[in-house]
């Protein structure tokens, strides 16, 4: 679907989500993630690049996995503490997976995904025409209820920030690992919150398309 006949369906308020392709499972475990190996940092570093071209074959899912513990997973398990940081330990930023088979949360202490919908969300997820068949679309969300000890004048600031923390470290895996990346915030929200089904106190961020790199025979 394209930009034009995006903006144009959100114009109506039809700018929705498809149902889900194949059978769409409630928990979804994911293999324990892979913390060792990779490229050095300083390589990732200079190979981030952000990409707009998708194979749009699902990724391995040892390889959501990896993504996922990277972006935000627990890898202090004695203090809970996660990949990326967040003022006063709040935790508050969900990560979505909008994959073909479904709309998943992730759920960091036990590493796995949980199903929130039986749709294909992607679609949804930004204005542009790449984020429909991409294998993989991850969403940011705020759940500002977790921010009670944070003033209100500063939650947005905050989650920003942690959001952003999440996004670059799941794009520097994707450095390190050869993937296609893009991080995104040209999206209808008010769209993307209701097919995803979230409530007033949850605010859609921003969202990162992720997948192989696009080959010839892909074209």
């Amino acid at each position: 679907m394209n930009t034009l006949t995006k903006m144009a369906l959100g114009l109506i308020g039809q700018f929705k989500p498809v149902p889900a392709e194949g059978y769409a499972v409630s928990t979804l475990p994911l293999p324990p993630a892979q913390t060792t190996g990779g490229q050095p940092l300083m390589h990732a570093l200079q190979q981030r690049q952000s990409q707009r071209e998708f194979d749009p074959a699902p990724l391995p899912l040892q390889t959501l996995s990896n993504l996922l513990w990277a972006a935000g997973g627990v890898n202090r398990p004695a203090l809970g503490g996660r990949t990326a940081p967040s003022a006063l330990n709040a935790q508050e930023i969900d990560t979505y997976a909008a994959l073909p088979g479904g709309l998943y949360r992730y759920d960091a202490p036990p590493h796995r995904l949980r199903m929130v919908g039986a749709i294909d969300v992607r679609r949804v997820t930004g204005y542009q025409d790449f984020v429909d068949t991409a294998p993989l679309d991850l969403v940011y969300v705020a759940q500002h209820r977790r921010m009670a000890l944070v003033p209100a004048s500063q939650r947005d600031s905050y989650a920003w920030f942690a959001a952003g923390a999440m996004a670059q470290n799941a794009h520097l895996y994707c450095a390190s690992e050869g993937l296609s990346c893009v991080i995104r915030a040209w999206i209808d929200r008010g769209a993307l919150g209701q097919a995803m089904g979230l409530s007033p106190d949850e605010q859609v961020l921003v969202a990162q398309t992720i997948g192989s790199p696009r080959t010839a025979a892909a074209c």
